[in-house]
């Protein structure tokens, strides 16, 4: 498999300094670093994130999204490098940029033994909101989030799904000009997971620029405008998730399943005669192709009919992109 194509580094025009009249970046980041120790967790990253779009940070564990998510939040002091958010500086300015972000952190951090209600009027304080409004605010809020309802509920009797709701709800209280949102669906179940889709998918029609970290690739897909893929602290690549497919994968993966290795090595030698890239894994084996279908034919001709326990043709998915470039061994961080 040959290596990845070197991450292009944003051009410095987008920054608030640069020509050309583009509305400056809400996040800046140039060879951005974090170190703890000697343990490189964020290492020399560049990147912009735009006004009203949604941008993903992806990797698997230990990759370095929630260190820079952190630096970003102004919780975690950065090692080396440049890093502007919302135009100000967050070694001198953090006060100020937090207050106008909203922040769904990984772990649902609300005080159980209250209402939901409580919960958000009390984080509204925080921001001084005055009563009247801050009651609408959280009002509005609860709508939105649809917990109107259960609004008089401890948080210790919600769901998890309307827990991560109420956390959402609470980070929106202050109208803020960009959400962090630090893998914000993680252990729910498919339906709580959509609902929440849905809730962020009018977020973001609404002007409300979003940046999120997420292991699942299908709510990449649905949510970022643009995303970059993070290995060991560096960014493999960066684009919009539909670019990203067509740039490291055909249109079609062919996945078969076949009786025995000698099969298998058989059909590996007809995938090479079609110049197709191929990848063995221990229950099956990948063939990538523009057109699965017209494919698989020519692939089961190369052995008895029996040998193909199962043939699969399905569209290339971000998925594909994330396992090629970060490849399919499980790396404990």
């Amino acid at each position: 498999m040959s290596s990845p194509a070197p991450h292009p580094r944003p051009p410095d025009d987008a920054s608030p300094e640069g020509g050309g009249g583009a509305a400056p970046p809400l996040v800046r980041a140039r060879s951005l670093l974090k170190r703890f120790g000697d343990f490189v967790a964020v290492d020399g990253i560049d990147f912009d994130v735009n006004r009203g779009e949604a941008f993903g940070l992806l990797g698997p564990n230990g990759a370095g999204k929630t260190s820079a998510m952190r630096m970003i939040g102004c919780t975690s002091r950065i090692t080396g490098g440049d890093l502007s958010v919302l135009g100000l500086d967050p070694i001198t300015d953090g006060p100020a940029i937090r207050e106008r972000l909203g922040v769904v952190p990984q772990t649902d951090n609300l005080d159980v033994d209250l209402s939901a209600e409580d919960n958000l009027t009390i984080y509204g304080r925080y921001f001084g909101i005055p009563r009247g409004p801050l009651a609408a605010k959280v009002a509005e809020q609860l709508r939105f989030v649809q917990l109107a309802e259960r609004r008089h509920d401890k948080v210790d009797h919600l769901s998890g799904g309307m827990r991560r709701r109420l956390v959402i709800a609470r980070a929106l209280l202050n109208d803020p000009e960009l959400v962090l949102l630090d893998e914000p669906t993680t252990g729910l179940d498919p339906q709580a997971r959509h609902l929440l889709w849905e809730r962020l998918w009018e977020l973001k029609a609404a002007g409300t620029s979003l940046l999120l970290t997420t292991h699942y690739m299908d709510e990449a897909e649905q949510l970022c405008d643009r995303l970059v893929i993070m290995d060991q602290g560096r960014i493999k690549d960066e684009g919009s998730p539909a670019s990203l497919i067509a740039k490291h994968c055909t249109r079609d993966v062919v996945e078969l399943r076949l009786a025995t290795e000698v099969d298998r090595d058989e059909v590996l030698g007809a995938a090479g005669e079609l110049d197709l890239r191929t990848e063995t894994l221990p229950d099956r084996l990948l063939v990538y192709a523009d057109d699965g279908d017209a494919v698989v034919p020519k692939l089961a001709a190369s052995v008895d009919t029996a040998a193909v326990v199962s043939a699969l043709v399905r569209r290339s998915t971000l998925e594909d992109v994330f396992l090629t470039l970060t490849g399919r061994t499980l790396v404990e961080g």
